[in-house]
């Protein structure tokens, strides 16, 4: 998780947040106001907007140390842990919730589900949120997987909602809910390039395909006119730990 470090200021200022709405959802879920509140892969902070709205004591755990450090300068209040969530001690008794924002797909697909019924108490609340980008305008989508696969043809993307059939398929919890939120997002181009710039798999690429990637990228937004309209999907899963 840490290939983000080297980008962290890009991240915090070129990453869409998320919908308020995710906290009231939270609360409606959990049958009120949580006492504690974790947060896995916490980055800097995108996620922790939200769950700080809780009011609850926050434990953020972000193994970047760069992520970290720009994390705790922006919620001085939150207890950040510098390491994994697998090397993360949870409370006595657990957490009453449990977050994790776009990076579920870090941990470990074997043992993240039981890690993180482990971590709450047998009434907590699993809440797994992120966005997927996708487009407005008809072909934008299409054209941008066409520029991606030029550059890498192993270039890939997962399921829509793929998190929701993790948690459902690993049967360690029950009543597993799925809410999904739509806003459309215009960007120009440089916001749109500073966007790509965060994304891991674009940055797992060699310099020489980062930038061919962004000149054709650059091109496409201005064969649109100079903006991209982002149709961004926030998919919320809330779940309770099975009680076997």
């Amino acid at each position: 998780m840490d290939v983000f470090g080297s980008v962290a200021d890009l991240y915090e200022t070129a990453r869409p947040g998320y919908p308020a709405a995710i906290s009231a959802m939270i609360v409606d879920y959990h049958g009120g106001r949580p006492d504690t509140v974790a947060e896995i892969g916490a980055g800097t902070g995108k996620g922790t907007e939200v769950l700080a709205t809780l009011g609850a004591p926050l434990t953020c755990i972000e193994p970047d140390p760069r992520m970290a450090t720009l994390l705790a300068r922006r919620f001085p209040s939150a207890t950040v842990h510098t390491g994994t969530f697998e090397d993360w001690t949870p409370p006595a008794g657990g957490v009453d919730v449990l977050a994790c924002a776009m990076a579920w797909h870090w941990l470990d697909p074997a043992t993240r589900n039981t890690h993180a019924r482990r971590a709450l108490t047998p009434t907590g609340t699993l809440a797994i949120f992120g966005h997927r980008y996708d487009y407005a305008e008809p072909g934008a989508g299409d054209a941008v997987k066409a520029v991606l696969h030029a550059v890498d043809p192993s270039v890939g993307e997962r399921p829509v909602d793929w998190f929701h059939r993790d948690v459902v398929e690993h049967g360690q919890f029950t009543d597993v809910r799925k809410q999904v939120l739509h806003r459309e997002l215009p960007l120009n181009r440089e916001e749109y390039l500073a966007l790509v710039r965060t994304f891991g798999p674009f940055l797992s690429r060699t310099p020489e395909q980062q930038r061919a990637a962004l000149t054709a990228l650059g091109r496409l937004v201005d064969d649109l006119g100079g903006t991209i309209v982002l149709d961004l999907r926030t998919t919320l899963v809330l779940a309770r730990p099975d009680q076997f």
